[in-house]
């Protein structure tokens, strides 16, 4: 039975198979799942100085943690801090106590897509504890700390030091050997580890000088400090490249300006042997072939 109300379904059905087909495009004709980027961007620090000091005042009656950091700084956000001297309060009989100054302080912390890096500067600086208010704990001429992280590169640190600085009044030569003990009778003691780096595949630290301190000046419990101090540290961590994942297979994509509902299946394959709406062409002809088949079929069991 071949009436016209049987054969407009079915020139319907394969009509709208066929758009559905060349809509669908070649991720549907070969299953491959679409491709998305993902990326990390490194992170870099900087640092002036940091105290990890415990304060005991009037013979251990009163505790006061000097716990404090100047010109601290961290990337992605790029950042910059240029302030010159660090103070505590309620310590120096409820006034504020100046723990740095500093001609220079500054440090910087950047990251972008392709480096990261942190920078530590500080010059002409004298840091005091509490119970040496006229003599300096540490005068430094200029230290610093620099850590650079580069995508395709190694990460490398470096820091540039003085040939000496001043701890508890003594002037100090530096080696790079090892720690450096400076004692000071009726004072207290100072331990110096300087010029420190490290470095991963992926990281890299630096910093000028670390102190271990320990005062208690002349035995009077006037102010007995313990703890440890920082001068310019930076740190950094190399970005990620962006990286595409996708399926195994990777076809390349039609031109923007293909019309595949226009383009007669035989002209670009007459010339060419082959072109970009290949894979339209015969998604759509095998959906055509397996509609007119059905329809055939149907057509011959009704007939």
């Amino acid at each position: 039975m071949n009436s016209s109300s049987f054969r407009m379904p079915a020139r319907r059905l394969a009509t709208v198979a066929t758009a559905t087909a060349l809509a669908a495009g070649p991720m549907a004709l070969t299953g491959v799942s679409p491709a998305h980027a993902t990326g990390d961007h490194g992170r870099a620090s900087a640092v002036v100085l940091r105290t990890g000091l415990d304060v005991s005042l009037l013979n251990k009656a009163v505790d006061v943690p000097l716990a404090l950091s100047l010109n601290d700084v961290r990337a992605p956000r790029s950042a910059e801090k240029t302030t010159l001297t660090a103070t505590l309060d309620a310590v120096d009989g409820g006034r504020p106590f100046s723990v740095l100054r500093a001609e220079a302080a500054e440090a910087r912390a950047t990251a972008t897509a392709t480096k990261a890096e942190g920078v530590t500067t500080l010059a002409k600086a004298r840091l005091h504890v509490p119970g040496l208010p006229l003599l300096a704990l540490i005068e430094v001429e200029q230290v610093t700390a620099r850590a650079t992280c580069e995508v395709g590169k190694e990460p490398f640190a470096t820091t540039g030091m003085p040939g000496s600085v001043t701890v508890l009044g003594k002037r100090v030569a530096l080696t790079a050997g090892g720690p450096t003990d400076v004692r000071v009778p009726g004072v207290g003691e100072v331990r110096l580890d300087l010029s420190r780096t490290r470095t991963t595949a992926r990281t890299a630290a630096a910093t000028a000088l670390e102190l271990k301190v320990s005062v208690n000046p002349a035995k009077l419990n006037v102010a007995e400090v313990d703890g440890t101090v920082t001068l310019a540290e930076a740190t950094c961590k190399t970005p990620r490249p962006e990286a595409v994942e996708q399926a195994p297979a990777e076809p390349s994509a039609p031109p923007a300006d293909v019309k595949p509902q226009g383009a007669p299946a035989e002209s670009g394959l007459a010339e060419t042997g082959g072109s970009s709406t290949t894979p339209y062409v015969v998604g759509a002809a095998v959906v055509l072939l397996a509609a007119g088949g059905g329809a055939v079929a149907l057509a011959r069991r009704r007939g």
